[in-house]
């Protein structure tokens, strides 16, 4: 009998890169999360894959007591259950960098799209302003301190980007690395209190979890310069967003782009919506068409490897042995 891979998505587009990428030698059921067709297979599927808002169920193992790996098409896990997989042994993965390009690309073009007021600037030629006398204060990104917090894979290719426009990167990160390899990527480490003091721009590419909730708060903004960015392309609750509010509101942070956000969708009362010193966009930094591909073969190389015996890769931190 054929090993069952269970692929849940409620997107078109991924369940077509599914069927064509879907290796020889295994079932594949396409099924939204939670309905019939997902119930009725997972009693014996051997993996399952798809993000992790669609697993998120405290009767997974129960009710898939065969599987050998979830295999999640998304970076971020912090709604997974890692307690539940723990005890049934099973390893969780995360996507293994898919969208790391497609992230590290989004926090530059906020960079920019901040630093020149590119919105603002849309808003104006749109609606027939044409300058006048109120020519906005731009800025460029060379030469300016770039702060890195979470150099993961996200977080170096962000470093190589920026370091492409002639900044200088500095970074902190619990897994600090060698004097070699940052050698070899051209950064520098910092205490998170001193990166958040020299950099002119901070970008947060850090899991969620227990350590990084409210990372940065009321404190570690009030360290940071009062022309410096904030840029957020990890999870919202990485910041303490009623403190970050207060900040650019009151004159000590300049601005930010965000991706994400405490809840998501925000609700439309959320006071950062109304800031013309913020550029927001809707957790949109991982998704291309290209990491959408790369997110599905990634997916079905770990569920291959573990076929074969092998172990998993790209398991998270907290279920790695």
């Amino acid at each position: 009998m054929a090993p069952k891979i269970v692929f849940v998505t409620q997107f078109p587009a991924a369940a077509d890169s599914a069927r064509e990428l879907a290796p020889k030698g295994f079932e594949l059921i396409i099924a939204e999360a939670r309905g019939a067709a997902y119930n009725a297979a997972l009693a014996d599927a051997e993996y399952l894959v798809g993000f992790v808002d669609m697993l998120v169920d405290p009767q997974l193992y129960q009710a898939g007591p065969n599987l050998r790996l979830i295999q999640l098409l998304s970076a971020g896990y912090d709604r997974a259950d890692i307690p539940a997989a723990q005890k049934a042994g099973v390893p969780i993965s995360n996507n293994g960098g898919a969208n790391a390009v497609a992230v590290s690309e989004h926090a530059i073009m906020l960079m920019l799209a901040v630093s020149r007021q590119l919105v603002s600037q849309h808003a104006n030629v749109a609606g027939g302003r044409w300058r006048g006398n109120d020519v906005p204060k731009l800025y460029e990104l060379r030469n300016k301190t770039l702060g890195i917090v979470g150099m993961g894979t996200i977080g170096k290719k962000t470093a190589r980007l920026a370091m492409a426009f002639g900044m200088n990167v500095i970074y902190y990160d619990i897994a600090r690395l060698t004097e070699a390899e940052e050698d070899d990527l051209g950064v520098r480490f910092r205490l998170l209190r001193e990166l958040l003091g020299q950099a002119d721009l901070v970008s947060l590419h850090v899991p969620l979890n227990d350590s990084t909730h409210h990372l940065i708060g009321a404190g570690e903004l009030a360290e940071m310069k009062a022309e410096a960015i904030m840029i957020n392309t990890a999870r919202g609750p990485v910041i303490d967003e009623g403190a970050m509010y207060d900040a650019l509101t009151s004159g000590k942070l300049a601005a930010a782009g965000l991706d994400v956000y405490d809840q998501e969708p925000p609700d439309a009362d959320n006071p950062l919506l109304a800031l013309d010193n913020v550029i927001l966009t809707a957790h949109m930094a991982g998704p291309t068409q290209e990491s959408n591909q790369a997110r599905v073969r990634n997916a079905f190389d770990n569920v291959q490897r573990v076929n074969r015996g092998e172990a998993p890769l790209w398991v998270i931190p907290e279920l790695a042995q």
